[in-house]
């Protein structure tokens, strides 16, 4: 069975860093897209990035531009977001989610909506602080 863990969360202070890890099993992320979403208590779940397999496109939501970076590592398996400049708003549990289509970021033009993806993790908390 395909399985996602999200790992990296946790309590930091507003203007700190967390780096979130995605780890995959049973399927290589070759195939896929890799989106990372997050959800607020009260709100409905929100796209925060995605990345493209085929080509390594990125795309970012408005909010976390310049702030938040996706990267790949294919050869551990592994997605990361990389988020500088924590805010108190950004507080959440964060999702990673796979879609078995590696061009999906790119032929969506943005961040595909949730009901696109095939595989979700359990999600990890960030907390921020002010």
């Amino acid at each position: 069975e395909v399985q996602l863990v999200e790992s990296g969360g946790g309590l930091v202070q507003a203007g700190g860093s967390l780096r979130l890890s995605c780890a995959a099993s049973r399927f290589t992320f070759d195939d896929y897209t890799i989106g990372w979403f997050r959800q607020a208590p009260g709100k409905e779940r929100e796209g925060v990035s995605c990345i493209n397999s085929s080509d390594g496109s990125t795309y970012y939501a408005a909010s976390v531009k310049g702030r938040f970076t996706i990267a790949s590592d294919n050869a551990k398996n592994t997605v990361y977001l990389q988020m500088n400049g924590l805010k108190p708003e950004d507080t959440a549990v964060y999702y990673c989610a796979a879609a078995l289509d590696p061009h999906y970021c790119s032929s969506y033009g943005s961040i595909p909506p949730p009901r696109l993806y095939d595989y979700w993790g359990q999600g990890t908390q960030v907390s921020v602080s002010s």
